[in-house]
């Protein structure tokens, strides 16, 4: 008999039974860990993401753990190939339960050295991108009159994010547009929320410098990056009827990063290194 129980979460064996996730961005890292997290616990997949190959080896550890899997490469940035995800996973499923936009991009830079197409890169994939999958999902959850579910992964924007000014700029579009259509949407029994990761340690680490990644490790009060499993654990939340009276709530799971912490993606700039002789003198 196949099992689902997976003893690195808290939430029950077969909690998802019955039910239809859709994680974008699934092909590594945090969305291939959540989307096998779901199928632990018995759901169906709907996966997406731009590399093919690395989505369908994804695709194949979730048939391994039980899960009935739908895969396709492709880029949110393209409004027609959202509509046509979700046409699929309607025809496929009869519809999808939860949808969880993790998929986003990014890179370091001083804002005064930012493109503009490294710019509309970072807005299209990370506001415009979850745009179109968040309005794909509610109008067809409106038309069929089912409930939906979504959670956006965003990032802990409070106190900026020096040298990602494009992604910061992003993702705080998505939680203000979250806030809104959770308002809209709630007459649509439609549940909107966010979860805000703080420094969490991936393959992404390997993107940035050697410098970034010393500053990743010292962002927040806990002085260490989170695990993978912290931020699936918030996702299975927000995903479970546990949440079933929380919407247009951020969800910040970041070592308490936003409180203290500034990390620096780039390496911290020598302006802003301690100068201990200044200190010593005024203090």
């Amino acid at each position: 008999m196949q099992t689902n129980a997976n003893p690195k979460t808290a939430f029950r064996d077969g909690l998802f039974e019955g039910k239809v996730v859709l994680v974008s961005g699934a092909g590594t890292g945090l969305g291939k860990a959540c989307a096998e997290q779901f199928a632990r616990l018995g759901a169906s997949l709907v996966i997406c993401a731009r590399d093919g190959e690395r989505l369908q080896a994804t695709a194949r550890d979730l048939r391994e753990l039980g899960a009935k899997v739908l895969a396709r490469p492709m880029t949110i940035r393209d409004p027609e190939a959202v509509q046509a995800l979700m046409d699929e996973a309607w025809r496929e499923f009869g519809g999808i339960d939860v949808l969880v936009n993790n998929a986003g991009g990014q890179f370091a830079s001083p804002a005064l050295e930012i493109k503009p197409k490294g710019w509309l890169a970072v807005v299209d994939t990370n506001l415009n991108g979850t745009w179109y999958m968040m309005q794909a999902a509610a109008q067809r959850w409106q038309k069929h009159g089912q409930p939906g579910n979504i959670i956006n992964v965003v990032a802990v924007i409070w106190r900026g994010l020096p040298q990602v000014a494009h992604t910061c700029a992003a993702r705080a579009g998505v939680v203000f547009l979250s806030k809104s259509v959770a308002v809209e949407w709630a007459e649509h029994r439609i549940r909107v929320n966010c979860l805000a990761p703080g420094t969490i340690q991936t393959d992404a680490f390997n993107y940035y410098n050697e410098q970034g990644r010393a500053s990743f490790q010292q962002a927040n009060p806990m002085k260490h990056a989170g695990e993978i499993a912290d931020i699936s654990e918030g996702l299975t939340y927000l995903a479970s009827d546990a949440s079933k009276f929380v919407t247009g709530e951020v969800l910040t799971i970041d070592g308490g990063q936003q409180l203290w912490g500034d990390p620096w993606f780039d390496g911290r700039p020598t302006y802003f290194e301690l100068d201990y002789e200044v200190s010593r003198r005024a203090g």
